[in-house]
């Protein structure tokens, strides 16, 4: 995490006081120090000094599985600290005749092949890795064709979640789906698909998304991916958009 200058990042237990009612001696140091917050990341095997840390005016920022993060605010008025990432990130993929599967828990519909993204992981990447998982086709990421946004969302622990479907262009076609996650899996025509009151409705609107670009053009629909190089050294990023025409990808 990028701190600003006038932030400071500590490590638990070089600072803390011995008992959680004395006063913390590096507190009142960054605070002489011109400091506006702290930043403590306390080890699961130190996770005793989380209490004595919030007895000093600490609160919890955000967990992961090996350590706890708490801040404190240091500077005038309310905490300007950015909050953690509250959002997760499911993709799935698609294409012409569909593998959709039934899935074993939750609700017993019709829906295109998925699940989370992992960190780091990119969006065309999680598709075809989830495609291949639950029903056991090979496929190549082509764009993205649609983003749902809901919030307080029940399998995001009451967060907000991003569902990204992507159009895939598969390259094997024999199902070999995971019992595990799913009921079913089938090749369904579009057709169908989109007529069928046992889909959910996103898988609905969606295969009628993707007649509509099999019948006009992809072009009218697809988000495509482009690399480029970010202002940090070594590091790119990747921009998803509507294709440009050459006359302005060329541009200088």
């Amino acid at each position: 995490m990028h701190l600003p200058t006038s932030c400071c990042s500590a490590t638990a237990a070089p600072g803390l006081p011995a008992t959680s009612s004395a006063p913390c001696p590096s507190v009142a140091q960054w605070q002489e120090e011109g400091r506006v917050a702290v930043w403590l990341h306390v080890p699961i095997l130190q996770s005793r000094l989380a209490a004595v840390a919030a007895s000093q005016g600490f609160t919890f920022h955000h967990a992961e599985s090996g350590s706890a993060t708490l801040t404190r605010w240091l500077g005038e008025g309310p905490s300007r600290l950015p909050g953690y990432a509250t959002h997760q990130l499911g993709v799935a993929g698609e294409s012409h005749r569909v593998p959709c599967e039934h899935r074993a828990s939750t609700v017993n519909a019709w829906k295109f092949p998925g699940g989370l993204s992992n960190p780091g992981e990119d969006i065309g990447d999680t598709a075809v890795r989830e495609v291949f998982e639950e029903t056991g086709i090979k496929s190549e990421f082509k764009s993205i064709l649609s983003i749902r946004q809901q919030h307080q969302h029940p399998g995001a622990f009451g967060k907000s979640d991003m569902y990204i479907i992507c159009r895939l262009e598969p390259s094997s076609f024999n199902i070999n789906f995971c019992q595990q996650e799913c009921l079913r899996c089938e090749w369904m025509d579009l057709d169908e698909l989109a007529r069928t009151k046992h889909a959910t409705p996103i898988t609905s609107n969606v295969a009628k998304l993707l007649l509509y670009g099999y019948r006009e053009g992809f072009d009218k629909i697809d988000i495509t991916m482009r690399e480029f190089p970010a202002v940090y050294t070594g590091r790119f990023y990747k921009l998803y958009h509507r294709e440009l025409p050459k006359s302005y990808r060329n541009m200088t």
